[in-house]
């Protein structure tokens, strides 16, 4: 299995994965979305055998009242070909997204999902940083990483994502 940047001709596997892995349309509706508003996104595909299997999509976000010039991206989504799930494919997706993401020059990562994966990659609650979602969320699932040491230092706020996000 490889991990690679998305390429034009990904696009409609992209929203297969998205919409099998969700059963809905919606996330599959997102990524078009944020692909088509023109922000930069770190958009990765996991490859096996020539057939991609999986994708991870990070966009930018940022976090009002305290921390405007902390660069901040927001995992969402994250999706597996259901065939596929429960074999690595999404750890390897996340591992390479992040490393993507302090590669672009990104000091934190936040993530809406599973408190119970996401602190293997060293998420954590963001009330740790007095930070919170702008929508209503459990505490447990918004969680957010450092990638700079001490960036995160004294912050706090509301992390607001891209409008394209209010569709969901």
């Amino acid at each position: 299995m490889i991990i690679r940047m998305e390429k034009p001709d990904d696009v409609l596997i992209i929203r297969e994965i998205n919409t099998s892995a969700f059963g809905e349309e919606s996330e599959a509706d997102l990524v078009d979305a944020l692909r088509k508003s023109g922000i930069p996104l770190i958009s990765l595909v996991a490859e096996n055998e020539e057939t991609v299997i999986g994708h991870i999509l990070f966009s930018p976000v940022s976090i009002h009242n305290g921390c405007s010039s902390i660069s901040t991206a927001g995992l969402a989504p994250m999706a597996v070909l259901p065939g596929f799930q429960r074999q690595g494919v999404g750890s390897a997706l996340v591992k390479e997204g992040i490393e993507n993401c302090k590669q672009a020059g990104y000091s934190a990562v936040v993530v809406l999902g599973h408190p119970e994966y996401y602190p293997r990659f060293g998420f954590i609650s963001a009330v740790s940083y007095k930070i919170q979602s702008e929508y209503d969320v459990p505490d447990d699932a918004f969680m957010i990483k450092e990638l700079t040491e001490g960036s995160l230092s004294g912050c706090h706020g509301t992390v607001k994502y891209h409008e394209c996000f209010m569709q969901l």
